[in-house]
């Protein structure tokens, strides 16, 4: 890939992290607890995905993006550690919600965990200084 795919890429997944984190008002207003801890957690490894797009960072799995963000943007300052922290409560809550049996994930969790992962994005945003599109009506 070129730097323009490379950039064109990393912009879409900023975008799907958006995206995605805008559906769980909606999914919180019907219950689906478990399906908005595995939406949070998306929303984030989109952003995640996005910056290290962006910088020629390669990870082929979603550990590899979690390791790949602690080694060259959290251990370095450029992502909060709370920030860090958050990102891996949700990589478990991802983990919970999908795969483990009898697990419900509770209102009050997420609840929590909005506004810790609007943050975290909101931090990949500040980094990449991209311009959103404007929303089509």
């Amino acid at each position: 890939m070129n730097e323009g795919t490379y950039n064109d890429l990393s912009k879409y997944r900023l975008t799907r992290a958006h995206e995605t984190l805008d559906e769980i008002p909606t999914l919180m207003s019907l219950g689906y607890y478990n399906t908005a801890a595995s939406r949070l957690y998306y929303a984030c490894y989109y952003a995640a995905v996005a910056l290290l797009v962006k910088n020629n960072i390669t990870a082929n799995s979603h550990a590899g993006v979690k390791t790949m963000l602690g080694l060259h943007f959290i251990s370095k300052g450029f992502i909060s550690k709370n920030s860090g922290k958050v990102y891996s409560t949700l990589f478990e809550f991802r983990q919970r919600s999908d795969y483990d049996d009898f697990v419900y994930v509770e209102k009050d969790e997420i609840e929590e965990a909005y506004p810790k992962a609007k943050e975290f994005i909101s931090e990949i945003d500040s980094i990449l200084d991209y311009k959103p599109k404007e929303k089509e009506l």
